[in-house]
């Protein structure tokens, strides 16, 4: 099988109209991906980073061009592993908040406003904890890193208005559970 580069009208269409290619493709190179992945990010999520290799393959605009699609298809699997440990990492980080600070609020606070600060730190983890996960992700990209909306857009592959859509639902629901 071929995927050298030739013009438009001899290019093998992986998607359309030659399935067979697109199975070969993924016959010859699932194994070594998902063999990858599985010692990247365990056995749970190396399926459907597999899954998402492809789609990738697929989506990408000249991905009928590409003369040797097996290190364009180990690119996209060694990024998204490092995506998938990075979020890991923060979630880790940043989502398993425990008990509150010891100096917020003061020693000097009157053990009722101590109380109360604990008990808002409480509701506003549970709260983040709660998120759908890209939301969440959003929420901590804004929030942590100080990303923009549209380089978080850009990262996550979705639009600008849905980062926004996700920010606002997490910043809601962060403010309800503080009243």
């Amino acid at each position: 099988m071929s995927f050298s580069v030739s013009p438009s009208h001899a290019r093998p269409q992986l998607h359309a109209g030659k399935p067979h290619l697109f199975r070969e493709l993924f016959t010859r190179n699932k194994r070594e991906l998902l063999d990858y992945l599985t010692r990247r990010v365990g056995g749970t999520a190396a399926p459907d980073l597999l899954q998402e290799t492809f789609i990738r393959f697929l989506l990408h605009e000249q991905a009928e061009t590409v003369a040797d699609p097996s290190p364009f298809l180990q690119k996209i699997a060694v990024n998204l592993a490092r995506d998938f440990a990075r979020r890991r990492k923060t979630e880790a980080k940043y989502l398993d908040f425990g008990d509150p600070p010891e100096n917020i609020p003061s020693a000097d606070a009157l053990p009722d406003a101590r109380l109360e600060a604990a008990e808002q730190w409480r509701r506003l983890c549970a709260a983040i904890a709660m998120l759908p996960p890209r939301c969440r992700e959003v929420f901590v990209l804004y929030m942590r890193d100080g990303l923009t909306l549209g380089e978080i857009a850009v990262r996550l592959g979705i639009s600008r208005n849905m980062a926004q859509k996700h920010m606002r639902l997490a910043l809601e629901r962060c403010w309800a559970a503080l009243d």
